[in-house]
């Protein structure tokens, strides 16, 4: 009996391993301590630059023009130095974030040099006696800006209750029911409009409107609150807006499906699912208007004393206290700036606690994605 013996199975065989060649310079990368370095060097040497120029012409550094310089050389370099070793496409891409952080850089200088002045010509001004007096019969140093404070406070409270509900009906009628019409393409085209109206046209709006009913001269809260909400609604209008229509259609279309009218779906899913947007809107309006001087003047005036009530006499602001404090100085000087300089201080501090509740509302309110 013969055996066949099968024919023994291939080895399969591995390609050979690649060689690994040096990379070339080009392919290379910066580490990342290079950009910082790079920076350094180039305020070193332009440092070094303007010390030199400044010294042979008896001139002073200039900070300003030496940050500029510097920026603009650490551009070239990086640029320079990153299309030699990592070659052209990162090159360019470093260029364009260089630009990009300069570009954020310089609009922090504004922000934060506003922010530092006042802090520190504000705490002067800042006592017992400024939050728990007015100004009612003092003259020179003394006094307080408790009515300046309640009298923001119940303006803009006011202004927003006016507001709120006439922009975010606005908004529910231009996206859920004015699609396509003409009365909602008008509205649209008026709030833009009114988006872009100086601050003093509100005010001379909301003085004649009561001038006609009550007489010239006349001076109320309540005129101030109606100034600032006609600042105040086209800024609501517009955000509570763009804040419905992202809502999905298939949230619309689920309730729809489900027999449940219009009306209801938008109250119980349209408006639960923008609410945090809607709120951020709110509370950017408020900011928008809460340091509104020139309508104020108009129609607010000028107090000295408390007034808690809104539809008789004049009513104090922060913002025209700061000012009236400021160019109507009297003796000593010094005591009337540091009311002035607190003043600001203090309602920088509302609106920043404003925009930190808005951030909170919205992220307690905003719509769960979790299961």
């Amino acid at each position: 009996m013969t055996t066949v013996t099968a024919p023994p199975t291939p080895t399969p065989t591995l390609p050979p391993a690649p060689v690994r060649e040096h990379q070339r310079l080009t392919s290379g990368r910066l580490p990342k301590w290079a950009p910082w370095a790079i920076l350094g060097a180039s305020a070193l040497i332009t440092g070094l630059v303007f010390g030199v120029l400044a010294m042979a012409g008896g001139s002073d550094f200039s900070i300003a023009g030496w940050a500029v310089v510097s920026a603009l050389v650490y551009l070239v370099l990086i640029t320079a130095i990153s299309s030699l070793v990592e070659g052209r496409r990162k090159g360019v891409d470093r260029l364009v974030t260089g630009v990009v952080t300069a570009a954020f850089a310089v609009a922090m200088v504004p922000l934060v040099s506003v922010a530092w002045t006042v802090l520190v010509n504000g705490i002067a001004g800042l006592s017992a006696e400024f939050f728990s007096s007015s100004m009612r019969n003092v003259v020179g140093e003394g006094g307080g800006a408790l009515h300046a404070v309640v009298g923001t406070l119940l303006i803009t409270l006011a202004a927003a209750v006016i507001s709120i509900p006439i922009g975010i009906f606005t908004a529910i009628y231009l996206v859920e029911y004015g699609a396509g019409k003409r009365l909602a393409q008008g509205i649209t085209f008026l709030v833009d409009v009114m988006t872009g109206i100086p601050s003093i046209v509100a005010g001379l709006f909301a003085y004649a409107l009561f001038a006609l009913i009550f007489g010239p001269g006349i001076r109320m809260g309540i005129m101030g609150s109606i100034a600032l909400s006609v600042l105040m609604i086209p800024v609501v209008v517009r955000s509570s807006e763009e804040m419905l229509r992202l809502v999905p259609n298939e949230l619309r279309e689920a309730s729809y499906a489900l027999g449940v009218p219009k009306w209801l779906t938008v109250t119980k899913v349209v408006l639960p699912t923008s609410i945090a947007g809607i709120t951020t809107g709110v509370m950017l309006s408020i900011s928008r208007v809460i340091g509104e001087t020139a309508p104020l003047l108009l129609t607010a005036g000028v107090a000295s004393s408390m007034n808690y009530n809104l539809f008789e006499g004049r009513m104090m602001t922060l913002p025209v206290f700061a000012y009236t404090q400021y160019m109507n100085a009297g003796i000593p000087v010094q005591a009337y700036h540091d009311r002035a300089w607190a003043a600001a201080l203090v309602l920088i501090v509302i609106v920043m606690l404003l925009n930190l509740i808005a951030r909170l509302v919205a992220k307690v309110f905003s719509p769960k994605l979790g299961r």
